[in-house]
């Protein structure tokens, strides 16, 4: 018989003997795919424990955890009440870093800028060549081609694409109204890519394409970024320092349950299309064995695990929101 002693790895409880045999699944957003596929290569060498996560997008990690066919969901849109019902209502979420949506192009033209309306004008398909006068106007003496416009979005149902249409949603009423947000939308035109490396991978593939990816797909691709107008008023490039002035300042509007966003942020050097990502996880654990391994993952992720983060373009929770979610990963019973 295998003992069963509570021992300490890194400063965190797990379970000597079975526990250390257990492996933890996951799947959900491809979002933070690039740190969690480094966090769980880490996680094994240090600790033995295997964890396994299905990049398949946010939609797809809600489904399969709602089912109860992975231990913890990944997702960069919070669940919804209904959603959160039809889990068995015990769901808790816990933020673990945050990243831009980085608004990505393919036109031979370096230094783009935008601002919130042209940019959904764009997705609406209203503007459909990249020498529009619009566009044109926001970028004085750059000669763009007379070349349509390709519209890329995600074809899954994804947390990247909660975190842009939300964005949209709030500078643009046309926007708003007329397609709104949420994991899926109706998309007014455009291609679709599955997953941020779908669509990095189309952009990258097509002349006069547009897409939105992680920052992290934008960066190890090597595609164009374009500054987008922030609330300031100032042209901003996606950025680990842009997303964490985001979240300084919207951090105190986050709500107890950890269920909010950081998008359109005030501050000059601020990013304006940042999201949290999550985990999601039952409070209640079907056996103490699977808790402890829980609690141990998630508690090395957000010590730990955060000095990855920036290397892969994510940036860490402030001091004082780790602090907090600290205490709901010690509630996992």
């Amino acid at each position: 018989m295998i003992k069963r002693a509570l021992v300490f790895f890194l400063g965190i409880a797990v379970l000597a003997g079975s526990a250390m045999a257990l492996s933890l699944n996951g799947a959900g957003a491809t979002f933070p795919y690039p740190l969690y596929s480094k966090w769980f290569s880490v996680y094994k060498n240090q600790s033995g424990v295997q964890v396994n996560y299905a990049p398949i997008g946010s939609g797809g990690g809600i489904r399969q955890f709602t089912a109860g066919v992975v231990d913890f969901g990944g997702t960069d849109a919070f669940m919804t009440d209904g959603e959160i019902d039809a889990a068995s209502n015990d769901v808790i979420h816990i933020p673990t870093v945050a990243g831009a949506v980085a608004v990505v192009t393919n036109i031979g033209v370096g230094g783009l800028k935008l601002d919130g309306e042209t940019l959904a004008a764009i997705f609406l398909g209203g503007i459909k060549k990249w020498n529009d006068p619009k566009i044109a106007e926001l970028n004085p003496g750059v000669n763009f081609p007379d070349k349509n416009i390709l519209v890329v979005h995600r074809s899954d149902s994804s947390g990247t694409s909660d975190i842009f249409t939300n964005y949209l949603a709030k500078v643009s009423s046309k926007w708003a109204s007329q397609v709104g947000a949420g994991k899926s939308v109706a998309w007014p035109t455009g291609v679709g890519g599955k997953g941020n490396p779908g669509v990095a991978g189309a952009v990258k593939n097509n002349e006069g394409s547009i897409g939105y990816v992680e920052e992290a797909y934008a960066e190890t691709n090597q595609l164009d970024m374009t500054a987008i107008k922030n609330k300031a008023g100032k042209y901003v490039l996606p950025s680990v320092a842009g997303t964490i002035s985001a979240m300084a300042a919207g951090v105190s509007k986050i709500p107890a349950d950890f269920r909010g966003n950081i998008l359109n942020q005030a501050g000059k050097s601020t990013y304006p299309i940042c999201g949290l990502t999550w985990l999601v996880v039952h409070q209640k654990q079907r056996n103490a064995e699977k808790s402890a391994a829980l609690k141990a993952m998630l508690t090395w992720a957000l010590n730990d695990g955060k000095k990855y983060a920036a290397e892969l373009f994510y940036a860490p929770l402030p001091e004082n929101l780790k602090n907090k979610v600290l205490k709901v990963v010690n509630s996992i019973e």
